[in-house]
């Protein structure tokens, strides 16, 4: 798993046009999975800070049960249109619950939101990253994996 700075470090284009398509719209869509092995996706605001991926959820929604559970997860921007113009971005990883009280007081900091204090920090970190842009009928796609380490 790499952390935002470690996939920005790697691949510093495609980073930069996903965090621009993340404060885009300020939103973006989460999957998860459910206890009982259902995907489950509903719409987070993402915060970009410090070099992390940081996520606020309300402690009562059902993703943070999703991702103490399991951790597994997959983001994806918001596309404006129906054809696709302005691009998407969408990364996979695993996510970790955050408890530090300086990486949160950041995460409030560059929020586009004032979290409650009750709100549940997560982290997430990359296993892959795909930007798709649709330009005059053709499709570009830029994609990052992380690289699997050999023994």
């Amino acid at each position: 798993m790499a952390t935002w700075a470690e996939f920005a470090d790697a691949a510093p284009e495609l980073a930069a046009w996903g965090e621009s398509r993340f404060n885009r719209a300020r939103v973006a869509f989460i999957a998860t999975v459910a206890a009982d092995g259902s995907p489950r996706c509903n719409p987070v605001q993402p915060v970009i800070c410090e070099g992390r991926l940081l996520l606020f959820i309300e402690p009562t929604s059902p993703k943070v049960d999703d991702l103490r559970r399991s951790g597994f997860f997959a983001l994806h921007s918001l596309v404006d249109n129906p054809v696709g113009v302005g691009g998407e971005f969408s990364i996979k990883g695993y996510a970790r619950e955050i408890t530090d009280d300086e990486i949160r007081q950041q995460g409030i900091e560059a929020s586009c939101f004032t979290p409650s204090e009750h709100y549940v920090l997560f982290e997430l970190n990359l296993d892959a990253a795909l930007a798709r842009e649709y330009e005059d009928g053709r499709l570009e796609q830029t994609r990052w994996d992380q690289p699997v380490a050999v023994h």
